[in-house]
């Protein structure tokens, strides 16, 4: 398949792999290439879609409502963190999106991003309301969880300044920090801002 070679091409190339060596992993002429793909956004769309729909399922299968909120949290931080440790090329082809020469119709890491964002904030909402708390913190919670994931994962790619599980450790810390303390204020803004 055309994108598993674009696929294979992008570890073996990194990020910035040319139609010339994924025509060349796929074993094909670049005009053949173009034939499956209208341009390099097609194809960077195609090892997208691919890319996220892959990690997305690793992090859903980790979501349950069955265990307690931190150990969901430590699983789907770890589980996306050794997804692009194990894929760090198709992830920054991913992420970087500099492989494209066009407007791209959608974006498939935002929308994995809200994906995973949604189905966090719905675990933690049923359980804010299973306390008979405010469950209006669990969307802006998950969304802004998923974003600090992200972007730690991408600085992590870079530096490498710690182990995964140091920088799992801490994500943990600094997202169950955040989910107690909506805990503490019952949900609501206005109790906190009152204790204070």
């Amino acid at each position: 398949m055309l994108v598993q070679a674009a696929m294979r091409a992008i570890r073996q190339h990194g990020p910035d792999v040319a139609m010339d060596d994924i025509a060349s992993e796929a074993g094909v002429s670049k005009p053949i290439l173009y034939r499956h793909f209208l341009d390099k956004g097609d194809l960077y769309m195609a090892v997208s879609e691919t890319a996220t729909e892959q990690l997305r399922a690793v992090l859903l299968s980790g979501l349950s409502s069955e265990v307690d909120p931190r150990t969901l949290l430590r699983v789907v931080i770890d589980a996306y963190l050794t997804f692009i440790e194990s894929e760090p090329e198709l992830y920054r082809f991913v992420v970087r999106r500099s492989f494209t020469d066009r407007p791209l119709p959608r974006d498939p890491v935002t929308t994995n991003a809200a994906l995973i964002a949604g189905a966090l904030a719905t675990i933690f909402a049923d359980q804010l309301r299973s306390q008979g708390l405010d469950p209006g913190g669990a969307q802006t919670w998950a969304h802004a969880g998923v974003g600090m994931v992200q972007a730690a994962g991408d600085w992590w790619l870079q530096d490498r300044a710690l182990s995964r599980e140091q920088l799992r450790d801490y994500l943990l810390m600094m997202a169950w920090g955040a989910l107690d303390a909506i805990l503490q204020a019952g949900g609501s803004p206005a109790r906190m801002l009152d204790s204070s």
